[in-house]
């Protein structure tokens, strides 16, 4: 297995999400805390091609992503800055670059099957409608049938298709394979370490990564990837340097895609071949 460079995305400011599509496309969230403004871009995962790039909408900065759904990216506001409350929903297509409905008064629960699920605060409780995906045009006033509700969002989330990713989990001596440890417990026998050790395994490497504590008593956050049968250290990159805090969430898998983020600010691809 061969580690192959494809691309370095670098955004110049901090980069807070990245979201691939069943499209092959990755939509990547980029925040700037002190102009507070948030920018969406959007490129072909495996080739790196622009297809937006720094969108803004009409709130600069209190805007998050729900979900992408057939390349449509739906939005939300907040209730209020700085409160958790999600409002409205702006629902984006990404191949034409426009907006194709918007409404003020719900908030996003969930999507199913094409139609998107929303609610709206009552004194008592919460009043449920449904809306197609498309064309935001109504589907189904549901009452407050929140059992009924409950169920069908259980029913969605079991069909989410998380096939082909590989998240990293944090490495207890305890709970994994004697292949798995011996080769993490070796890096940590040859280097001061600090925190936990991040790792994925899957086509036969170990992919992780670490903070090595420097002489200067700052952190070095560096990501490996370790042929399993062999032991040998195949591929390293210094993700963070002279960090002061453990830096978590550093790379992940999709198919046969490496992403790393670096410096918070800059995503490398990397194909497994």
């Amino acid at each position: 297995m061969k580690i192959k460079k494809q691309y370095h995305y670098k955004s110049g400011k901090q980069i807070w999400r990245l979201l691939p599509t069943e499209t092959g496309k990755l939509i990547i969230e980029i925040r700037d805390t002190l102009t507070k403004e948030v920018f969406f871009s959007c490129i072909d995962i495996e080739t790196g091609k622009k297809f937006i790039t720094d969108l803004q909408l009409e709130e600069k900065f209190w805007v998050g992503i729900e979900t992408v759904y057939d390349d449509i990216i739906f939005f939300h506001k907040f209730h209020k800055p700085d409160m958790p409350g999600h409002s409205g929903i702006i629902a984006f297509d990404i191949n034409d670059g426009r907006i194709k409905w918007e409404i003020s008064d719900y908030s996003f629960l969930f999507l199913c099957k094409g139609i998107v699920y929303c609610y709206q605060s009552k004194f008592e409780g919460r009043n449920f409608t449904a809306f197609d995906y498309k064309s935001g045009a109504l589907v189904e006033e549901l009452g407050d049938d929140s059992e009924w509700i409950n169920k069908l969002h259980d029913q969605a989330r079991r069909e989410e298709n998380f096939e082909g990713y590989y998240f990293p989990d944090q490495y207890f001596h305890s709970e994994v394979e004697p292949v798995v440890s011996g080769n993490l417990e070796k890096i940590k026998n040859e280097n001061v370490i600090t925190g936990k050790i991040e790792f994925v395994q899957a086509f036969g490497l170990l992919f992780f990564n670490y903070h090595r504590v420097l002489d200067s008593g700052f952190l070095s956050n560096v990501f490996q990837a370790i042929d399993i049968e062999s032991g040998k250290v195949i591929f390293e990159e210094n993700l963070n340097d002279n960090v002061k805090a453990f830096v978590p969430d550093s790379f992940f898998i999709k198919d046969k895609f490496l992403f790393l983020l670096k410096e918070k600010s800059d995503l490398i691809v990397f194909k497994l071949e």
